[in-house]
């Protein structure tokens, strides 16, 4: 029976080392996920940006005060 008793406490062993694991690699996505979210956003702000006219067309810029 000692057998028997091993066995099971190394397989309840391997089981809360895993799902030690699997709730660390959780932790990791839910991270990287943020990351994501916040990568994408400000991808579409600088997008939105670009789009935007930046540069007056010549005709309305106002000359350099040297001028």
């Amino acid at each position: 029976m000692d057998s028997l008793d091993e066995r099971l406490m190394n397989i309840e062993m391997a089981l809360a080392n895993q799902e030690r694991v699997v709730e660390d690699l959780n932790q990791v996505v839910i991270e990287q996920g943020k990351v994501i979210d916040l990568l994408q956003k400000q991808n579409q702000y600088l997008l939105s940006r670009l789009d935007e006219e930046t540069v007056k067309p010549l005709n309305e810029e106002t000359p350099p005060p040297h001028y």
